[in-house]
């Protein structure tokens, strides 16, 4: 795998923390500017997404091909589900508990909300069923052009375990698949390069079209999910590191950059190259990588998962509906299946919670009271969706013995300076 090498002068971390810094700064004193720059950060978000459906497919291709072990890739995909319902759950559990001890939605003011938009999330809906038949594409290009990664994973594993049946046949292909995933990483390298003019466009541009004054009326919900995700993060993530003898803070130090590109793009897609480059460099085998992180994409969003929680007894909260436990306890099993269908896109959880609102009687222009924060909300809940998935992608490693105490103790005495 290309390495990120180390150069002269600050590194990269430092780079993208100063863009995100000068950002904020750069969209609150000229906001009419800030707005401009939106098409120079949509930009780097495309380029990160062009690397991420060839990554997939080769280095998917790769890592089965290289084992040729079905039943190995069964016992991976059960355990990885196990983990990703464990703390879709856990998820859940801590963000009612927070909503109901903070109250964050009684006292705010209801009016002058526009529930246009609300009540176009409210209309579409999930179809779980659909949405398992979907697993199964028709037409893989298709699928690649959608950047559906569920169907990209799904047609990934079957050829690469055909791929590993054909034996000498099939060695061809297996090579061409490292040799596209070796330069899909360097490719990665490149766009990192541009990773700090990216942030500082998508940051100016938050900051420049909705303004820091927007974050007082609606204060108590931002720090209600922030202080949320934090207690998920430290209580339930590294819960399960100690359990599996994994220093956690090492694991965040390795991730440092993909988790500052997540905050500053609201896109678990956008860092989804690098963060697994670097959970390969921590010691996380190839063929648990690619299979765990695109997989947690579709099953294991586990800061969307609290959110929705979150916001839906908000709402009844800033209308004063009760809305007591038992029906909560309801909402929670609703939400565990159909926050399934929520895209690693910014915003789509918006759908879900519409839905949930709308399925539970409860006001659904009470959405649009949090459209003109969604985005705040939403880079924290993606951090904890990226930060979620690489530790499941640890814990799966660990489970299957994969990831011993030696290789950690490598990964331990390594530096993560760019």
């Amino acid at each position: 795998m290309a390495e990120v090498k180390k150069g002269k002068g600050m590194g990269l971390t430092t780079q993208i923390f100063i863009g995100l810094f000068l950002g904020i700064i750069f969209g609150y004193v000229f906001p009419q500017y800030g707005q401009q720059l939106k098409p120079v950060g949509d930009m780097f978000i495309r380029m990160i997404k062009m690397i991420v459906v060839p990554l997939i497919f080769s280095s998917l291709i790769m890592g089965i091909a290289g084992t040729g072990d079905f039943k190995k890739l069964g016992r991976l995909g059960a355990k990885a589900i196990i983990w990703f319902e464990v703390a879709t759950t856990a998820a859940l559990i801590v963000g009612l508990a927070v909503v109901n001890i903070f109250k964050p939605g009684v006292g705010v003011s209801v009016s002058g909300v526009d529930a246009g938009a609300a009540a176009a999330a409210a209309k579409k809906s999930i179809d779980m069923m659909q949405m398992v038949v979907n697993i199964v594409p028709t037409n893989i290009v298709d699928a690649m052009a959608r950047g559906d990664m569920l169907q990209i994973v799904f047609f990934s594993t079957f050829f690469g375990v055909a791929a590993a049946a054909m034996g000498p046949t099939g060695e061809p292909v297996v090579k061409l698949a490292h040799s596209v995933a070796e330069i899909m990483f360097k490719f990665t390298w490149y766009v990192m390069k541009l990773a700090p003019i990216g942030v500082f466009a998508l940051i100016a541009f938050t900051v420049g079209k909705f303004g820091l004054g927007m974050l007082i009326p609606l204060a108590k919900l931002i720090l209600s999910l922030y202080l949320a995700l934090l207690l998920f993060i430290f209580v339930v993530l590294m819960g399960a590191s100690a359990i599996l003898r994994v220093n956690f803070f090492h694991l965040m130090r390795a991730i440092k950059e993909p988790i500052l590109i997540a905050f500053s793009t609201a896109s678990s897609e956008a860092a989804l190259p690098l963060a697994m480059e670097k959970l390969e460099k921590f010691g996380v085998p190839k063929h648990i990588v690619t299979f765990v992180l695109p997989t947690g994409y579709t099953f294991n969003l586990d800061g969307s998962t609290l959110y929705s929680a979150l916001a839906v007894v908000f709402i009844a909260q800033v209308y004063g509906v009760p809305f007591e436990l038992p029906q909560q306890l309801l909402m929670v099993l609703t939400l565990m299946l159909s926050t399934k269908g929520i895209a690693a896109v910014p915003g789509a959880s918006l759908i879900v919670i519409a839905g949930t609102v709308a399925a539970f009687g409860l006001p659904v222009e009470g959405v649009a009271i949090i459209l003109g924060v969604d985005r705040i909300l939403d880079m924290g809940r993606t951090v904890c969706n990226l930060i979620g998935n690489c530790v499941a992608a640890v814990v799966v490693a660990r489970w299957e013995k994969e990831l011993p105490d030696e290789v950690l103790q490598v990964a331990y005495s390594r530096s993560y300076d760019d």
